[in-house]
């Protein structure tokens, strides 16, 4: 059976209301649709959480990661769907929503992956559209205590000069709602399963635009996104994270990276003129 959109939803022990919150925003469409839930936790607990003809549940409790398990989801829907939607289960949205990006992308068959504007609940503004990071953007980010020494960092990685009001190619796109070309996907091997979380978003979007495509934010159409910041002086998040970074910076370069350099001026270049 063909689909017109496929999303997948990993799964942790996620809180059930929530997740169910996230799943039914994806559900509520008159598309051919279809969702994966890959369920990378301990047990099979969240295996009933919906019963619908158009999910499909994976349990996976080696847990191999992030990008690893929607590639499980990817494989499956590689030659049934044009498009696939890389979901968080913090996130849901109103009706509509995918419908626009949909045929945003049918209309500009250059971008190989979109995301829209990312709300809090209460309707404040995320930034989830930044510049490609070097070592130390995310040694400060992370690790320094003084806030307007973050602020300022911030205002240049996240684009915040940018107002997020107007459709930009962007080189690093949040990871918690990605609507990928699944042309793209399949020419990219989807995510870099080296990777168990973290970095996996910004490693994918520079694969997209090496590949000939764009990476976009288009804000004519909004999400939300119920997300609390982790700890990063939790000793496993840090350990995670931590090496996920070195991973990243191993493949693309650390303090000399020419290609970043170059991508971010060209961003940079473009939101000025």
């Amino acid at each position: 059976m063909k689909f017109e959109v496929t999303a997948s939803i990993v799964l942790y022990n996620n809180p059930q209301h929530m997740l169910i919150q996230s799943i039914n925003s994806f559900l509520n469409s008159t598309l051919l649709i279809k969702l994966y839930l890959i369920d990378n936790s301990p047990t099979n607990s969240l295996k009933d959480i919906i019963s619908d003809p158009r999910v499909e549940y994976i349990h996976n409790p080696s847990n191999p990661g992030f990008g690893a398990g929607h590639n499980i989801a990817i494989r499956k829907a590689l030659d049934v769907s044009p498009f696939h939607l890389v979901l968080n289960p913090d996130i849901f949205f109103d009706n509509g929503v995918i419908e626009r990006l949909l045929s945003f992308m049918a209309l500009n068959t250059d971008v190989g992956v979109v995301m829209p504007k990312v709300l809090y609940p209460d309707g404040s503004l995320q930034y989830v559209a930044r510049l490609l990071p070097s070592p130390i953007d995310l040694i400060i980010r992370r690790l320094i205590p003084l806030k307007y020494i973050k602020d300022k960092v911030d205002e240049r990685y996240e684009l915040r000069g940018t107002k997020y009001n107007k459709t930009i190619e962007v080189p690093f796109l949040s990871g918690c709602f990605m609507l990928f070309r699944m042309d793209v996907l399949k020419g990219i091997s989807g995510f870099d399963e080296k990777i168990f979380m973290y970095t996996e978003d910004i490693d994918i979007c520079r694969r997209v635009m090496n590949s000939g495509y764009k990476s976009l934010f288009y804000p004519e159409v909004s999400v939300f996104h119920d997300h609390e910041k982790k700890s990063f002086m939790q000793y496993n998040t840090f350990r995670v994270y931590l090496k996920s970074a070195v991973y990243y910076f191993n493949k693309w370069g650390w303090l000399f990276d020419a290609e970043r350099s170059r991508i971010n001026k060209k961003t940079i270049r473009q939101i000025k003129i």
